[in-house]
């Protein structure tokens, strides 16, 4: 037995480095989706279908009645160069998994391995390999599927690798667990001038400085306020650089962040009525637009009671946190129409961050995270 599980943890860290080798950007995960259906295609038990354009997912149905639980790893990496030099590193320039999906993609894979052995006794298990998580849009494009309307989860869990908390440690925090994340643009149209005559165009410069100051006021950058809500600007632009020209447009860009959706609903509503006016008083015409966009993770209590009580089955540590994680994950989409929780999976104190370009998902935690998403079907479809 030892031998055996030996050889499927061999099989899976080269899976998880091959798809570390080749990474995909958002919405361009072709080679990857590919990759895994011929990795996943002969397993007995499960049917497997592309879904939200380049993601997989696999249904291992019963035929009884029972619950349909959803679990979720996600498959797209970054727009960073990588740095390190291990003999895995990426083969693709300005592209690299900085933020361990290769390795969550693999953890799924395994558990897909081990429900073809021991497939459920009752319901039904959907693993989803989703894609485009990064730029917000995979889980939204997932479940725009026609599969949804006949499928409804019962209970959907995801997990994320965390570096800075101890290795296999499963981190919970209640009642969310990522923040609502949202990117507004604000584009300013005047009309372009003279340089040496400035009165006879609109420039927005002033309109601008007041948009920053608008931002910067209504922000409570404090994470620890039940009010928080954190306004980063991202990219400022304005006219040419042409110096003989008074600037005619300009854009502002923030990336928004509060602690829920109800949270961010009234921080954009504030936000974009006083830009309004403020566009209005210096006769410029605004418009708003909204990319990148991230529910807050909710998580159902009942979903959180199974994971702890999965960890403790697998003899790993718990440690819950007190207050959310600042960062964004669109597995909140799921979270928002469906019973559910994302938890954390700790990937080593001494581990670089998330999306920096020396950061490598630790290959100690493909089996630490087969064995606890297996618990989890075990404990609601055996």
């Amino acid at each position: 037995m030892e031998a055996q599980i030996k050889q499927r943890i061999d099989m899976l860290t080269e899976l998880r480095h091959h798809l570390h080798q080749y990474p995909e950007l958002s919405q361009q995960e072709f080679e990857t989706q590919q990759y895994l259906r011929e990795f996943l295609s002969d397993l007995p038990h499960c049917e497997l279908q592309a879904i939200g354009g380049t993601g997989l997912l696999l249904s291992f149905d019963s035929g009884k009645e029972g619950p349909v639980v959803l679990l979720r790893g996600d498959i797209d990496a970054l727009p960073i160069t990588e740095a390190n030099d291990m003999p895995w590193r990426s083969l693709r320039e300005g592209v690299s998994h900085k933020c361990g999906h290769d390795g969550h993609a693999t953890i799924m894979a395994g558990v897909a391995m081990a429900l073809a052995e021991r497939p459920p006794q009752k319901g039904r298990a959907l693993l989803l390999f989703q894609p485009s998580e990064e730029n917000g849009a995979g889980a939204r494009l997932v479940l725009q599927d026609p599969f949804w309307e006949e499928v409804k989860p019962d209970l959907a869990i995801a997990l994320h690798n965390l570096p800075g908390f101890p290795l296999h440690q499963v981190v919970l925090c209640q009642p969310n667990f990522t923040a609502a994340v949202k990117s507004i643009i604000l584009e300013l149209k005047g009309k372009v001038a003279h340089a040496a005559e400035p009165e006879k165009g609109i420039n927005p410069a002033l309109a601008i400085a007041e948009i920053i100051g608008l931002f910067d006021q209504h922000a409570q950058a404090d994470p620890a306020h039940k009010d928080f809500a954190l306004a980063t600007p991202v990219h400022i632009d304005m006219g040419e650089k042409a110096y003989g020209i008074s600037a005619g447009t300009g854009s502002v860009h923030y990336t928004l962040r509060t602690w829920d959706n109800e949270q961010m609903d009234t921080f954009v509503e504030k936000l974009s009525s006083q830009a309004k006016a403020i566009a209005a008083r210096h006769k410029l015409q605004l418009s708003i637009s909204f990319t990148q966009e991230f529910y807050a993770n909710k998580n159902n209590p009942e979903a959180v009671d199974i994971i702890r009580s999965s960890a403790a089955s697998c003899g790993l540590e718990v440690q819950d946190v007190q207050q959310p994680f600042r960062w964004g994950e669109d597995f909140g989409l799921f979270t928002e129409q469906f019973n559910g929780a994302l938890f954390g999976l700790g990937a080593g104190t001494d581990q670089p961050p998330l999306h920096r370009d020396d950061y490598d998902f630790p290959d100690a935690l493909i089996q630490t995270g087969i064995n606890l998403f297996t618990q989890i079907i075990a404990e609601r479809l055996h």
